[in-house]
């Protein structure tokens, strides 16, 4: 017997016939004598719907009452599920945030989990019933009811495994598993049967959309086993696994990763959802970086990419970095604003880029990663804006139209393609 978690997204909640599938699945488990938690996420499209209601109400929304709004979408579900659950004979109960509790911070739409009480939970499980958690939603010290900021859900699920000291936390989306890259650009991408917590924080952070940020660092924190599988295959179990017998893919310790050292690189991800800012003619003196960065950080805008250039006989600098493409117009006013305290001569931006990433803790080992990168985009007439790396990956900033072209050359390059009989 063991302890599950299984998490199912919003499109896997979509409607009544899709939670049935999702109850047939947890029934499986159920009768195979596990103790399950479920956690679930609103209907797809739902949270949407119900923010769109917030902004028509007020443009200058109270964040306590958003957050009531928008957490109905998690508790609709988990009764549903819980209803349906019953109806197919499997003993369950639905645990709303605010009654485990689920502690989180007092930052309405964007809290953190503090700690879950599980008593009551763990009573439930002994008991042999099926627990269904909502995602996404928990409970200020004030009692006023929180949400974890968008995609929160897959944090829950974690939170939830570690909490209950979970075997496995199952998250079900709509692909199979985590991928050398997105097979909708490289159809000889391979599916990873298993991938390292700092990989997959890795891919997570710089474009691979499988599994929420903050869920891959909890999980690495708290040493809880994640799988990410389909929600959609039907009875395919067999035909799903991978060359050493995986179905899904298994984010673990390192440990658990035989000769983590043989795969040089694990994978490939794009971001599209970056802009370039650069500031000309920065005077070249102490504290003049602050003077760019420190505004942005108050103002809340992460900065990612920085290459400042070797000083002008002007005794200036050109520094060039990127932010979140949504974030542009925000940074540009931020840094206008700043002009003078800085001294920059002219601010030059450009939406029309795109981040890619290699990614593999086998760098830590082998030389030679970035130069092979950089030979084969130089190969394709691809340029490089910006380069940034760190002791597992090495991202190169490059004009949008040329992703999914470096994508597949980088993809070929390290060897990650499938035989082409596996691929079709």
């Amino acid at each position: 017997m063991a302890r599950i978690v299984m998490k199912f997204g919003g499109t896997s909640m979509a409607g009544i016939e899709r939670i049935r599938n999702v109850a047939e699945r947890v029934k499986r488990e159920w009768e195979a004598g596990h103790q399950v938690a479920v956690v679930v996420s609103a209907m797809a499209g739902e949270t949407d719907r119900l923010v769109g209601f917030c902004k028509e109400a007020s443009p200058l929304y109270d964040l306590r009452e958003y957050d009531v709004v928008v957490s109905a979408g998690e508790q609709v579900t988990s009764g549903l599920l819980a209803i349906t659950l019953q109806a197919i004979g499997v003993p369950a109960r639905s645990w709303l945030g605010w009654q485990l509790p689920v502690h989180t911070s007092s930052a309405h739409a964007s809290a953190r989990i503090g700690s879950i009480d599980t008593d009551a939970l763990n009573a439930s499980l002994a008991d042999g019933k099926v627990a269904v958690v909502p995602g996404f939603q928990g409970l200020a010290d004030d009692n006023r009811v929180t949400t974890l900021g968008r995609g929160g859900s897959d944090t829950s699920a974690v939170a939830v495994a570690a909490a209950m000291k979970a075997d496995r936390c199952d998250i079900y989306t709509d692909v199979d598993g985590v991928y050398t890259t997105d097979p909708r650009i490289v159809p000889r991408a391979r599916k990873l049967g298993k991938v390292t917590y700092e990989e997959m924080l890795e891919l997570a952070s710089v474009g691979a959309k499988v599994l929420q940020t903050r869920s891959v660092g909890l999980a690495m924190k708290e040493g809880v086993r994640v799988r990410v599988l389909s929600s959609f295959e039907e009875h395919q179990e067999d035909d799903r696994r991978d060359d050493a017998g995986h179905r899904g893919t298994l984010i673990v310790g390192e440990e658990e990763i035989e000769d983590v050292e043989r795969q040089l690189i694990t994978g490939i991800a794009h971001d599209r959802n970056e802009a370039k800012v650069t500031l000309t003619d920065v005077p070249d003196r102490p504290g003049a970086v602050a003077h760019i960065f420190g505004p942005l950080a108050e103002a809340g805008i992460n900065v990612d990419m920085i290459v400042q250039n070797i000083a002008h006989a002007t005794g200036s600098t050109d520094v060039t970095f990127t932010v979140p493409r949504a974030e542009l117009a925000r940074a540009l006013d931020v840094l206008e604003k700043q002009k003078g305290p800085i001294g920059f001569d002219r601010l030059i931006h450009d939406a029309k880029v795109a981040k890619i990433s290699v990614v593999g803790v086998g760098m830590r080992s082998h030389a030679g990663v970035a130069a092979t990168m950089f030979d084969t985009l130089a190969e394709r007439r691809i340029n490089i804006l910006a380069i940034t790396t760190s002791e597992i990956k090495v991202s190169v900033l490059i004009h949008e139209d040329e992703t999914e072209l470096a994508v597949r050359v980088l993809h070929t390059a390290y060897g990650l393609d499938a035989p082409e009989e596996a691929a079709a």
